[in-house]
This record gives structure tokens, C-alpha cells and sequence, in this order.
């Protein structure tokens, strides 16, 4: 025993596990080890591959109580370079290493797999196939024992940061150890299929990721405050969150908003969003089948997070003011062309943009957030729909709003000097 004292738990677990997995370590000679940090008990050993395939799973919920339908694990990457040169290296009877599982009985399944691969399922889909060639050899595995929840999200986390792992990935495996309140929140409005989870890596025509869901939240609670009647003498900055860093401001964002999960104006919002997001979909799926082809990117122009961000900000300022918001969720069910006017958004620009800028709707840098506002802002107006003019007011409308706010903010500078 080493680093800690194990339970007689840990200790019967452990005792199971040697006994069924048969490590290269005798019982004698594995050393229990327990992690200073999080207090999760472990061993460090070798097991035939053929052992691991029998005794594991890849099949493995992150929270097993409160949401098993939901996986730990990242998908397999089948079409990777690095993922095939794995398998033939295992064929050709490679050791590996880094192999991270939790050794976990389920009581309510005795006949499920005990050996819950919670790192390195890409080297335990090669050993079983190298063992269709019958290359069965040691490999190397760190095996935990009785993981809590909190432990479990640290294993999860850390023994991915082996590879490249994405920020989205390890947003997804935050939010899901909280509970399946976001979730079960993006289910019910449509931003997220019925059962459906989150992307480990948004990619077009996926699922939304946490970090969508989140920028949307919270930008409709920061409009909330904004008065409709002010703000063209305000400043509006929509926020993006970014992927894989700190989830303190979404925190902060929930502990303000208690009743978030039953707020219905929120829910509406949602809701409308995700009819948008299908409107502009669909907009392009009956071009396609009318021959015409679009730009890729035309189809998912609603999940642009400046898009997102902005439209759910200006939902926010709306929230009490029944005519336009309604204007605002109309958008929508503009079909003479795509909602967004994705072509028409291209060719957005002002005159101090870089060469380099391709038009409005590419980037989600602040600036873009704040022209998107004020565009949303103008078309829940006016109830008119995304245009060529609407697009350019908008434009000069933000530069024009960015002038006044710094002129101001000079002028209280100079008289704090003032005196």
C-alpha cells in the first residue's frame, strides 16, 4: 500500500479484479496507489489484451446513476491516419501503454463488462483487432477503484490530455457531471434532438455543444436588463464563450438566475431559435433540389456563435416588449430566400474592415457580435426581414454607436480630471 490507506472495499475490489484479470503483477507485488489531489485509489499493471477485451467496455456513462444513456467516452475516429497505423501496430503485436479503466462490479447488471475503458479507447479497439489475428500481448493499464463522480470527471479529463482532446469534449464532460439540466433544457426546445447529447467537436450539421447552449443562455439574460427605448446610447456587447476554459461566468450566470430551467420566456426563445436554425436549413435543402448549390456554410449560418449570441442578446432586450419580440421570432418564416440572407450578409462590410474580412458572418470576434445586435435590433423593427440596406445601416449603426461610447467615456475621463 502506498500514498493512502485503502477501504476494505477498495481492498475486496481489488482482490476481484486480480482474480479476474490476472495482471503480469502478482497480487504480492501490485502496489495500491491513491491520488494526493482527489483521493482516487489506483494501480499501475500489465494485462493480456485478450483479458482486456474479454472483461472491458468503451460502453461507459460518465454519471452511471442519474444519466447511463449518456457516454464518457469521445467517438471513435475510425477514418484517422493515426487511429490505422494503431491498429496495424497492434497486429503486428505492439505494447501499449496509458490505458486508463475503472474496475467497477454493477450490481443491477451482473453480466456487464467490469473493466470501464475511461482512456485510450482507440488502443482498446485496435487490441481487438489484433486479436482477430490472434497478436495477444501484455498491455500497459492504470486500473481505479470506487471513483465518485468528481474523481471520475478528473480521470476522464486528465487521461485525455494524451491526445488531442477538444474543448468541447471537456465542456461536455463538465456539464454532464453537474446533471442533465442543460441538456434536458436543449432536448425540450429543439436545439438538441430528443436523447441526443452534446458534440465532443461541433461540426456543420451536427449537434449544438455546450458551449452554444451557453453562450445562447447566458446573452439573453444580459439583454434582459437592457432597455429596448435606450439602446442605440448603450453599449450591447454580446459575449461567446470559449471552449474548454473556465465555466466561472456560466456559473455566475445560473447562480443569478435561479428559476432558469422554468423560465418560459427563455424556453420561448429557445424554441424560436431552433425553428430558425431549421428554417435556414431547410431554405437550402429546397435549392438543392432545385439544382442550385450553395456555399457550404450557408446552410448552418444560424450556428455562427456571433449569430447565436446576438440573436438571443437582442431576445433578451425584447423580452417585454410583445411586438417586436414577435417581429424578432418572425424572422424565421422569411422563404422567399434563406432567413438569414446568408449571400447578402457576405457582401456586408464597412470601410475600415481589413482586406481580408469576407463579409459579415464569418467571424465571432466582438465586433461581429455587435453588428449582428444591431441588425437583429433593426429587423424586429421594422419586421422586414434581413436586407441588403438592413445590413448596411446596421453596420454603420454599431460604428456609429462605437464613436458616441468612446466620446463619452473620454469626455468622464477628462472631467474626473479635472476635477
Amino acid at each position: 500500500m502506498k500514498n493512502g490507506n485503502g477501504s476494505d472495499k477498495i481492498k475486496e475490489l481489488v482482490k476481484q479484479f486480480v482474480g479476474e484479470c490476472n495482471p503480469l503483477e502478482t497480487h504480492e507485488k501490485l502496489l495500491l496507489l491513491s491520488d494526493a489531489r482527489t483521493g482516487a485509489h489506483y494501480c499501475e499493471c500489465h494485462i493480456l489484451g485478450s483479458k482486456i477485451i474479454a472483461l472491458g467496455t468503451t460502453d461507459v456513462p460518465l454519471d452511471p446513476d442519474e444519466q447511463p444513456e449518456y457516454r464518457a467516452n469521445r467517438e471513435i475516429e475510425e477514418g484517422s491516419v493515426a487511429f490505422q497505423k494503431m491498429k496495424d501496430d497492434a497486429k503486428l503485436q505492439r505494447s501499449f501503454s496509458n490505458i486508463v479503466a475503472e474496475w467497477k462490479k454493477d450490481s443491477e447488471d451482473l453480466l456487464a463488462s467490469p473493466l470501464k475503458i475511461i482512456g485510450g479507447q482507440h488502443r482498446f479497439e485496435a487490441i481487438r483487432y489484433a486479436l482477430e489475428s490472434q497478436a495477444d500481448v501484455y498491455h500497459g493499464v492504470k486500473v481505479y477503484f470506487a471513483l465518485d463522480m468528481p474523481q471520475r470527471l478528473d480521470v476522464q479529463l486528465i487521461s485525455n490530455t494524451n491526445i488531442d482532446i477538444s474543448g468541447d469534449l471537456i465542456d461536455r464532460l463538465r456539464e454532464t457531471a453537474k446533471g442533465s439540466q442543460l441538456r434536458d433544457w436543449c432536448q425540450a426546445t429543439g436545439l438538441l434532438k430528443k436523447a441526443q447529447d452534446f458534440a465532443d467537436s461541433y461540426t456543420r450539421n451536427g449537434p449544438i455543444s455546450v458551449r452554444m447552449a451557453t453562450t445562447f443562455i447566458t446573452n439573453y439574460y444580459m439583454g434582459k436588463p437592457i432597455d429596448s427605448k435606450n439602446f442605440a446610447n448603450v453599449a450591447t456587447a454580446p459575449v461567446v464563450y470559449k471552449s474548454g476554459g473556465s465555466d466561472d461566468q456560466w456559473e455566475q450566470t445560473k447562480a443569478a438566475h435561479p428559476q432558469l430551467w422554468t423560465d418560459q420566456g427563455l424556453l420561448t426563445a429557445g424554441k424560436e431559435f431552433a425553428a430558425l436554425i431549421r428554417a435556414q436549413r431547410a431554405a437550402f435543402e429546397n435549392s438543392k433540389k432545385q439544382g442550385k448549390r450553395a456555399k457550404p456554410d450557408y446552410p448552418e449560418k444560424a450556428l455562427n456563435l456571433a449569430i447565436m449570441a446576438a440573436w438571443a442578446y437582442v431576445a433578451g432586450v425584447l423580452h417585454n416588449n410583445s411586438p417586436r419580440l414577435k417581429r424578432h421570432f418572425a424572422l424565421k418564416d422569411w422563404t422567399s430566400h434563406d432567413p438569414l440572407n446568408a449571400s447578402q450578409l457576405a457582401n456586408g462590410r464597412h470601410w475600415s474592415d481589413a482586406t481580408n474580412y469576407r463579409g459579415l458572418g464569418y467571424r465571432t470576434d466582438p465586433q461581429e457580435r455587435g453588428r449582428f445586435a444591431e441588425l437583429f435590433f433593426i429587423q424586429a423593427e421594422d419586421g422586414k426581414g434581413i436586407t441588403k440596406s438592413s445590413i448596411d445601416i446596421a453596420i454603420k449603426k454599431y460604428h456609429a454607436k462605437q464613436g458616441q461610447l468612446e466620446v463619452r467615456e473620454a469626455e468622464a475621463k477628462a472631467k474626473e480630471a479635472n476635477g
